[in-house]
């Protein structure tokens, strides 16, 4: 339950940040963070599969 709060409070600070910098560096922001969440997806599903065999 904490680490939900402390979730909620960081996305509110990071959502105020991205309110006052240009679109180009909220889009270039949204990229670099999007290509991370990917590739530790797909680093996850690996590590899966190979616990699983």
């Amino acid at each position: 339950m904490l680490f939900i709060v402390a979730a909620l409070l960081v996305l509110g600070m990071v959502l105020g940040a991205v309110a006052h910098v240009p679109v180009p560096v909220s889009l270039a922001a949204t990229a670099l963070i999007g290509a991370w969440l990917v590739v530790f997806a797909a680093r996850e599903r690996l590590a899966r599969r190979r616990q699983q065999h």
